[in-house]
C-alpha cells in the first residue's frame, strides 16, 4: 500500500493508508439480488439473474482477504442487499469473519434488518453496521431527504444499545446536494448512535437510471455543504485515507452540541499528523468509545514527545468548546464524515486505482472497485470450482438467454425492456 501511495506522490505525513491499515476495507458481495431499484447504482442491469455464491465459496473468500492483507481488515458484508441471504448464512460469514479476526460490517438498506437480526449478528462478531438510505432508492412515500430522515430514526432506533458502531451512507446526486447541511446537521444530533456518515459522489457505471453526474456534485462542493450543516470548516486535510481524488475524511468533536473539526489551525493539525504516525499500531476498535480513548491515552503517556503537542491541543479545543463543554459537563463525542469519490466505468484514472483502498474480493483475489465495476457484468458469469471438481455457474438455468425476462432487469435494462412492453401494446390493434 505504501508503495503504491508513493508511487502516486499520496504518500504524503498525514497518510494513514501504508501506515495504520494496509487497506481501507474489502467488499465481500454475498449475493446480487436486491429489493430496491436505484437510480444510481453499481451491480449489473442483470444482477437479478445471478445465484447466490455457494457458502463454501464466500468462506474461502474470507479466507482470501485473512491471507492477502492480515487480522484487523475491515469487510463489507454487502451485496446486492446482504440481508436476502438466509438468517443461518449471514450468521456463518459473520462468525467465520470474526474467527478470522476481521472486522464484519453489514451494509444493507435496513428494510430486512430488524433489531432481532443485528442483536444476533453482533452476538456472532459484527461489528458495524452501515444503513444506505437517500432519495436515489425510490422509497414510497419518500420525496426528500428530509422525510427520509424519519426512517433514518427508526433504523437508529432498531440499533441503539447494541454493540454496534452505526454507519449510514448516502449517495450524493444532483437532486439532493442541496440537503447535505440538513443531513450534516441531522447526524450530529444523531451523534450519540451514529458514529460516521458517508457520502458517495454519483458515478456512471453502466447501471441505473441516471448517468453522467452533474458538475456541481463534486469532493469540493460536498465538503462545502457538510461544512455549512456542520456550523464550522470540517477538517478533511489532516488525516487522508488513500489517494485524495478517491477519499476525503474528517472526524469532528461533538461537544455540548456543536461540532468542533479536528484541527482548526496549523498548529492542530501538524498535532493531529504527527500522532496518527506514532500510534498507527495502537488499536482503536469501533464501538468501544471509551476503550479506544484509553488505549490513546495509554499510547500518548508511553511517547513523552507528544506530551507538550497533547497539551496544547487540548487547551485550546478547550477554550474553544468551553461553554459546550459546561453544558455537556466534560463529555466529548465524535462523528466522522467521509466522501467517496467513486469513478465513471468507462474514465478509469489508472493512477487512482493502483492507489484504491477499497477493495472487492473477487473468484481471483481482490481487486479495486471501481475497476470491478467496469468489468462487473463479465466477471459475474465466471463460473467457479465446486467441492466435487467441477464447474459452477452463477447464471439461474432460466437466465441464460440474451433476451431476459423482465423480472430478471433492473436499471437502464429494465426501463428499455418496459418501454418496449409499451410501444408493442399500443401498437396493438
Amino acid at each position: 500500500m505504501r508503495a503504491r501511495l508513493v508511487r502516486q506522490g499520496a504518500f504524503t505525513p498525514q497518510q494513514v493508508a501504508g501506515r495504520r491499515w494496509p487497506i481501507g476495507c474489502v467488499s465481500l458481495e454475498i449475493t446480487q439480488r436486491c429489493n430496491l431499484d436505484c437510480s444510481v447504482c453499481y451491480l449489473s442491469d442483470r444482477a437479478e439473474a445471478h445465484v447466490d455464491l455457494p457458502l463454501g465459496e464466500l468462506l474461502r473468500r474470507i479466507d482470501l482477504i485473512a491471507a492477502h492483507y492480515g487480522p484487523g481488515t475491515d469487510v463489507q458484508v454487502s451485496g446486492g442487499e446482504p440481508t436476502l441471504r438466509s438468517r443461518d448464512d449471514l450468521l456463518a460469514i459473520v462468525r467465520h469473519l470474526a474467527r478470522r479476526g476481521l472486522r464484519g460490517s453489514l451494509f444493507t438498506n435496513g428494510i430486512r434488518a430488524t433489531r432481532e437480526l443485528l442483536a444476533a449478528l453482533a452476538r456472532a462478531g459484527l461489528v458495524d453496521v452501515a444503513f444506505h438510505v437517500d432519495t436515489t432508492q425510490r422509497r414510497a412515500g419518500y420525496t426528500d431527504e428530509a422525510s427520509l430522515n424519519a426512517l433514518r430514526r427508526s433504523y437508529i432506533e432498531r440499533a441503539r444499545g447494541l454493540p454496534l458502531a452505526v454507519f449510514f451512507n448516502t449517495t450524493v446526486h444532483a437532486g439532493n446536494l442541496h440537503e447535505l447541511p440538513l443531513l450534516a446537521r441531522f447526524f450530529a444530533e444523531q451523534s450519540d448512535v451514529v458514529g460516521l456518515a458517508s457520502f458517495q459522489l454519483q458515478a456512471d457505471t453502466g447501471r441505473g437510471v441516471l448517468r453522467s453526474r452533474a458538475p456541481a456534485v463534486t469532493q469540493q462542493g460536498v465538503m462545502a455543504a457538510l461544512s455549512q450543516g456542520a456550523g464550522c470548516t470540517l477538517d478533511f486535510e489532516s488525516l487522508l485515507g488513500g489517494h485524495p481524488q478517491c477519499n476525503r475524511y474528517a472526524l469532528a468533536w461533538v461537544i455540548g452540541g456543536a461540532l468542533h473539526p479536528l484541527a482548526r489551525d496549523p498548529r492542530d493539525a501538524a498535532f493531529v499528523a504527527r500522532t496518527m504516525r506514532e500510534t498507527s499500531g495502537v488499536e482503536l476498535p469501533r464501538g468501544k468509545p471509551m476503550t479506544s480513548a484509553i488505549a490513546m491515552a495509554r499510547a500518548l503517556a508511553l511517547r513523552p514527545a507528544l506530551w507538550p503537542g497533547a497539551v496544547g491541543y487540548a487547551l485550546r479545543l478547550a477554550w474553544r468548546a468551553r461553554r459546550g463543554l459546561w453544558a455537556a459537563r466534560g463529555r466529548v463525542g465524535k462523528l466522522s464524515f467521509f466522501i467517496h469519490n467513486f469513478m465513471d466505468s468507462a474514465a478509469l484514472d489508472a493512477g487512482r486505482i493502483d492507489a484504491c483502498v477499497f477493495a472487492v474480493m473477487t473468484r481471483d483475489g481482490p481487486m479495486s472497485m471501481c475497476a470491478y465495476n467496469a468489468e462487473r457484468a463479465t466477471r459475474l458469469v465466471q463460473s467457479i470450482r465446486s467441492p466435487d471438481g467441477g464447474a459452477w455457474s452463477p447464471l439461474r438455468p432460466d437466465a441464460t438467454s440474451k433476451v431476459l425476462p423482465i423480472k430478471f432487469l433492473k436499471g437502464r435494462e429494465r426501463e428499455a425492456a418496459l418501454a418496449t412492453r409499451r410501444v408493442a401494446v399500443h401498437d396493438q390493434p
